[in-house]
């Protein structure tokens, strides 16, 4: 237990570091209590990304590229890391920011909504009408049925 809180204390602090460099002023967690389906409370630590306000379109892709690989979860970094590589290039600012968003939600959340999985993780009402959303699940339908492999960074 102790070790785990070490570890916590760490994040929080590296991510401290890391906020400051941004420009960002709010860094503390925030301990909420939710409901959990069995109506039992239950307390989640948010914390709240960070803000990248001076970030240039180069530099955001390469980040969101990234940060759809290197996610923790084998298949939301297979699916994500297909969807970048297709749809990066393509996207506007505007939706680059949506895509930056949606990354910053839970790596299982984001794999049950594309998967419409609504019955383990209900999707959000900020994301129903999400046009990034439609299209991660399109890709995620595989109607090629294509064995789905981490894409080459170049």
């Amino acid at each position: 237990m102790l070790r785990n809180f070490t570890r916590s204390t760490r994040l929080f602090s590296t991510r401290s570091i890391l906020a400051k460099d941004h420009g960002e002023t709010n860094l503390s967690p925030k301990i909420i209590t939710q409901k959990t389906p069995d109506g039992k409370d239950e307390k989640v630590v948010k914390i709240a990304p960070i803000e990248r306000g001076n970030e240039d379109i180069n530099k955001k892709k390469a980040r969101l590229i990234y940060q759809s690989r290197k996610r923790g979860i084998l298949e939301t970094d297979l699916l994500l890391s297909k969807f970048a590589k297709l749809y990066l290039d393509k996207f506007s600012l505007e939706e680059l920011d949506e895509y930056d968003k949606l990354l910053d939600e839970l790596d299982w959340d984001i794999y049950y909504w594309a998967t419409k999985n609504y019955d383990i993780t209900p999707l959000p009402k900020k994301w129903e009408n999400s046009k990034i959303l439609k299209l991660l699940q399109e890709l995620s339908e595989n109607k090629e049925r294509e064995v789905l492999r981490m894409p080459n960074l170049y």
